[in-house]
């Protein structure tokens, strides 16, 4: 799975159960629309990591969205 197919699931799943919102998510908006719309565009470490806080995600979920991150980062 790429960056943008494990961000989304596990987005979408936060947002779906109202455990997050769209503002309290810590995305920018331009971010956000880059990746729905740009093949291999990936957040920054720091946007990964706010994220991480915001959206309340597991230790295992966040790794995921890092690893992907470096890896798509180093193609």
């Amino acid at each position: 799975m790429n960056f943008k197919q494990i961000f989304f699931r596990i987005y979408d799943r936060k947002i779906a159960s109202g455990e997050i919102t769209f503002s309290r998510s810590g995305i920018k908006k331009d971010d956000f629309t880059r990746l729905c719309t740009e093949d291999g565009f990936v957040l920054s470490r720091d946007a990964i990591e706010l994220i991480s806080v915001n959206m309340k995600l597991t230790e295992e979920e966040k790794k995921q969205l890092i690893d992907a991150a470096e890896q798509e980062g180093r193609r």
